[in-house]
């Protein structure tokens, strides 16, 4: 992890050749800003469910070492796929980040980790618990494809995602 925080503004305008071969690209503006670290980055793990929270959950049971989990909930506004249960978890095991294309719950709780978190809303009711998704596999989220092992760069101006990591 970069050994400073990395503002995502500075960074585009730094590597503006690595804009133009796609090594480093921007998500959408999709995403609401939550959990007490504003800024944050670190290596991605990606997943993909649908309206179901347990893989989420036994990604963040596991030792976080900085990375950020990026999770492709298909956009779903129908239900809440990360609680602040997981999130504190992952908080104490040593997660940088969480972005959620989807919704969360349990916001004040949230709010009140020392983690990054991303989402596009919040929603009061439960996600399914049937276990049901793809870990490690490239995902498609605010019009990014995302793959495991790349790295993101999150702050109030937005997420950035890159091959490598990178400096400024």
């Amino acid at each position: 992890m970069a050994a400073f925080p990395l503002a995502t503004a500075e960074a585009c305008d730094a590597n503006p050749h690595l804009i133009l071969n796609g090594e480093l690209r921007a998500l959408q503006p999709n995403f609401q800003i939550y959990g007490r670290r504003q800024v944050f980055s670190g290596p991605i793990v990606t997943l993909k469910v649908f309206e179901d929270n347990v893989l989420i959950r036994e990604f963040l049971e596991e030792k976080g070492n900085g990375r950020v989990l990026v999770v492709d909930g298909g956009g779903s506004m129908r239900c809440a796929i990360l609680g602040g249960n997981p999130v504190q978890q992952a908080q104490n095991n040593g997660w940088a980040g969480i972005v959620i294309n989807g919704c969360i719950r349990d916001v004040d709780e949230i709010n009140g980790c020392d983690i990054g978190v991303r989402a596009l809303g919040s929603h009061p009711m439960k996600a399914n618990k049937k276990g049901f998704g793809e870990k490690h596999a490239a995902v498609n989220v605010a019009g990014t494809r995302i793959c495991d092992g790349e790295w993101l760069y999150a702050d109030s101006d937005g997420i950035l995602i890159s091959r490598t990591e990178i400096s400024v």
